[in-house]
């Protein structure tokens, strides 16, 4: 493989200037692209009976500020239980409940009870279980080149998520299984698994040990946002040179567009952060050129 800046040279312009333009253009709502099972109501993995009250709206709040795809959560004890494994690290979310007071009764005959806190964790911060009934589609095809520049790379790469992401601490990527992707209003179901893939594929090459990018702290800070604009240009960038996708997607202007939105609206954001894409595009493939032909 040669060097990216003089076998591309006009890629990363021509892909910046199309998302740009369709953000200007009016970009619509983001479509998650795979399939998601979040948006139901909180069900314990262990009872599968419904969360209610004020651990409802808890748990909602939790999993959009974390990403978390999935309704089910369980306490330490119960995912331990069903043989899976809380991940280390991972913080539990409080929730409330109510437990009977033996035999005590109250003056009207009613009887007692006393409220009790516990943490739960969702079922994307463990391993070992597979929530049940989950919509599984075979649509994402196998791009064999695609998959052997990823594999050039040496990025350890997990399958079997609910959700996708680069797990820093571990210096690993987490990827729902190829069956769970599905095709949207723009884009197969191949191209989703892929842009997805090499979405986290540049987040990894913002380690420390790599390229040294400022990560933010949290889900919806500005550097956190920058960073996923990061991701997402470059994850355009690589699905153009590696033929994932001829044209930029809309998918790429929607995602980038929301997060335009945290940092409040400022356009000029998308070019400062397409440099830093190209930067991590060009370390990918020449980290893959040196591999495979050094």
């Amino acid at each position: 493989m040669t060097n990216a800046t003089s076998a591309y040279p006009n890629v990363y312009r021509t892909v910046t200037a199309r998302i740009s333009e369709s953000i200007l253009a009016g970009a619509k709502e983001f479509e998650m692209p795979w399939h998601s099972i979040f948006g139901g109501m909180p069900i314990n993995a262990a009872t599968k009976a419904e969360y209610r009250g004020i651990n409802v709206l808890s748990l909602w709040v939790q999993a959009q500020i974390a990403g978390f795809a999935s309704s089910h959560w369980a306490s330490y004890r119960q995912w331990s239980s069903l043989g899976a494994q809380v991940r280390k690290g991972e913080k539990g979310t409080l929730i409330i409940f109510y437990k009977e007071l033996g035999d005590e009764q109250q003056e009207d005959g009613a009887l007692k009870f006393v409220a009790r806190s516990s943490f739960v964790f969702n079922s994307a911060q463990v391993e070992g279980w597979r929530p049940p009934d989950v919509e599984r589609h075979s649509e994402a095809l196998v791009l064999e080149e695609v998959d052997s520049f990823v594999r050039a790379t040496h990025a350890i790469i997990w399958h079997g998520s609910e959700m996708a992401r680069y797990r820093r601490g571990d210096d690993r990527i987490d990827m729902p299984d190829r069956s769970a992707f599905k095709a949207t209003k723009t884009r197969s179901a191949t191209e989703s698994y892929y842009a997805v893939l090499l979405h986290e594929l540049v987040h990894w090459s913002g380690a420390s040990q790599r390229l040294n990018r400022e990560f933010g702290e949290k889900f919806g800070d500005k550097a956190y946002a920058f960073e996923e604009l990061i991701a997402e240009l470059g994850s355009a960038f690589l699905c153009a040179k590696l033929g994932v996708s001829n044209e930029p997607r809309a998918d790429h202007a929607a995602y980038v567009a929301s997060w335009l939105e945290i940092l409040q609206r400022d356009h000029r954001a998308i070019f400062a952060a397409a440099r830093c894409a190209q930067d991590a595009a060009e370390y990918l493939i020449d980290l893959v050129a040196a591999r495979t032909y050094g």
